[in-house]
């Protein structure tokens, strides 16, 4: 299964699951008067149209390169990634704003029944996180990593949730608003993994120098390369889920432009062929000392 295929197969999950989640949280809020329950259900609607936004960036990203883009369209993955994070900002604003509101306005307390739902639903949404996240990682979607921060957060607002119905029934009389202080609580852990999740894909806009690990493993497959004799400078940025790279190599002064010119070409093939998630490499070649 290609790279795309893995990450919008992992997409579709994440806008079923949030679906079926939303309709849950919505009914389980509203019928077990915990407004905390229906902060959570809100997240997950937010969830639905930011997982919508993934999928669609994830499909244009991978449109081929074209005259007016020859580097790919791998850019809208992290333009999307700001947009989710919006979504996140939004839901994590609402929920904030709605739960200061039913702190000063007295309520019935959470009714029992809600913390059997909350629990089966922390359970779902680390389960969610943890093959999303992995589907991420595989295919180094800045965009899916987000969807997956969606999963995670929502999974520490249903805890936070889960504690605070626990607290009302417990505590009881004058503990009523004990899930609207946990939904405030979740809102400030929703702009924490907003900050989280914004920081990799601005880098990526920015083109920082983040790839450290693989700028190494190039340069040290570059040395096995017969011709090369060593590396000057090793330049990586991601676009999309593909990476492009530039490299000075340093060949024996003494060799031919077009003995140099083909080691770079076969540096260039071995490079590409062992290592696919590289799009293309530009090669700069200099003579030894």
């Amino acid at each position: 299964m290609t790279k795309e295929k893995t990450a919008i197969k992992a997409t579709y999950f994440s806008i079923a699951g949030n679906s079926a989640l939303a309709l849950i949280k919505w009914l389980a809020g509203y019928f077990g008067n915990s407004y905390a329950l229906i902060a959570d259900a809100i997240e997950s609607t937010a969830d639905i149209f930011s997982s919508l936004l993934v999928l669609l960036g994830i499909r244009y990203a991978n449109k081929p390169a074209d005259k007016n883009h020859p580097y790919g369209h791998g850019r809208i993955e992290p333009l999307v990634t700001f947009v989710v994070v919006g979504f996140l900002i939004v839901s994590a604003t609402i929920i904030a704003y709605e739960s200061i509101d039913n702190i000063r306005t007295p309520h019935a307390v959470p009714k029992p029944f809600t913390l059997y739902i909350l629990g089966a639903i922390i359970i779902w949404k680390e389960i969610s996180y943890q093959l999303v996240i992995r589907k991420a990682k595989l295919t180094q979607s800045t965009a899916l990593r987000a969807d997956a921060w969606h999963h995670r957060s929502d999974a520490i607002t249903s805890v936070a949730a889960f504690i605070g119905i626990s607290v009302a029934l417990i505590m009881g009389e004058g503990y009523e608003a004990a899930d609207d202080w946990a939904a405030l609580f979740a809102s400030f852990i929703i702009l924490y993994n907003s900050y989280r999740i914004l920081k990799p894909a601005l880098g990526e806009i920015m083109d920082k120098d983040m790839y450290d690990e693989m700028e190494t493993n190039v340069c040290t497959f570059a040395k096995t390369i017969d011709g090369v004799l060593d590396t000057d400078k090793c330049r990586v940025r991601k676009t999309g889920m593909t990476y492009y790279v530039d490299l000075h190599i340093i060949v024996d002064k003494n060799v031919t432009v077009k003995e140099g010119h083909d080691i770079a070409h076969r540096l260039k093939d071995s490079i590409k062929e062992a290592m696919p998630e590289i799009a293309d490499i530009l090669i700069h070649v200099e003579p030894s000392w």
